[in-house]
């Protein structure tokens, strides 16, 4: 079986994750309006506006800021667990700070980079390659076992496995 993660559960799995961003960060946005204008007067109500208008902007560096936190410290966020995927690099860890880093900045501010996985035997996209990581399915039963890797670490050149993981 193909343990690599597809466009279809990724995209998904990103989507739900985009829109838990865009929603926490969205309430907290009005929030901060409604104080700020409750505490200043007009003035607040200038910044509030100043706020609302940049939202948007910020929007990526927020997203990348959530993937990245989340893929460092639990190999996957709240949208890849839905759907049983897990981010992991060449040893079959987590990803440490500069891949996840990486990996998360591309993909915010330079989505269509994802779309090299179509052509990919192992569905790495470029932001996967840049930063030594791949999207893996992973069974409850490795959630479970701390340690436990979904993919064999490479051993040199990789011959023959066409997207395939070898299973221990």
């Amino acid at each position: 079986m193909n343990r690599y993660a597809g466009l279809v559960s990724r995209s998904t799995a990103y989507l739900l994750d985009a829109l838990i961003v865009a929603v926490m960060a969205g309430v907290a946005t009005v929030v901060f309006g409604l104080v700020a204008s409750a505490l200043l007067g007009s003035e607040g109500r200038e910044l509030a506006r100043i706020v609302l208008s940049t939202y948007v902007i910020f929007l990526p560096t927020i997203m990348a800021s959530y993937c990245a936190a989340f893929w460092i410290l639990a190999g996957r966020t709240p949208g890849q667990l839905v759907f049983g995927l897990r981010v992991v690099d060449r040893a079959g860890r987590r990803p440490r700070l500069f891949a996840g880093l990486v990996r998360a900045l591309l993909l915010a501010y330079l989505p269509i980079l994802a779309l090299w996985l179509l052509f990919d035997r192992r569905h790495q996209g470029l932001h996967d390659k840049l930063a030594g990581t791949t999207v893996v399915r992973s069974s409850p039963r490795e959630d479970e076992a701390p340690g436990t890797s979904p993919i064999a670490p490479s051993r040199g050149a990789d011959h023959g496995s066409r997207g395939r993981v070898p299973t221990t």
